[in-house]
């Protein structure tokens, strides 16, 4: 009985990180590859909530640690919102989150247009021409 104790709690252990991060992965990976907008914005939510929650246990680290089976109420929590079966992601943004943001801030400032366009119209890509490395010019390295 001391090994099937072992190999359950082994696999306990391991269900948290397959469960919110390796299988999440993944998925945002193949969400990114294909054309579908719905799949994308299940796991943008997730990574948001995902963060949340670990900012929050964090936070209330002192009080959590007092709670025996948090543990266990994260990983069932976290397995609604991961699950394709449930998209508990998504939904929790689609009925609290948008609603208060569009109330707070207005429809129009959420525009798709208004996010794909910046002034300069260089749209999503002025983002990754920030972060990554200018090529040098021949001029330029010569100042070096």
């Amino acid at each position: 009985m001391g090994r099937f104790w072992t190999l359950l709690t082994y696999l306990h252990s391991m269900a948290g990180p397959a469960v919110m991060l390796l299988y999440p992965l993944y998925a945002s990976v193949v969400a990114i590859e294909t054309p579908s907008k719905l799949d994308d914005e299940q796991w943008l939510a997730y990574w948001i909530f995902y963060s949340f929650l670990t900012l929050m246990e964090i936070v209330l680290q002192r009080v959590l640690e007092w709670i025996p089976i948090w543990y266990d109420l994260k990983l069932v929590f976290v397995a609604w919102l991961v699950l394709p079966r449930f998209r508990g992601a998504a939904f929790i943004y689609e009925k609290f989150v948008r609603e208060k943001v569009i109330k707070q801030y207005g429809g129009a400032h959420f525009n798709k247009a208004h996010f794909n366009k910046s002034p300069k119209g260089k749209g999503k890509k002025k983002f990754v021409d920030f972060i990554t490395t200018k090529k040098v010019t021949q001029g330029e390295q010569e100042a070096y």
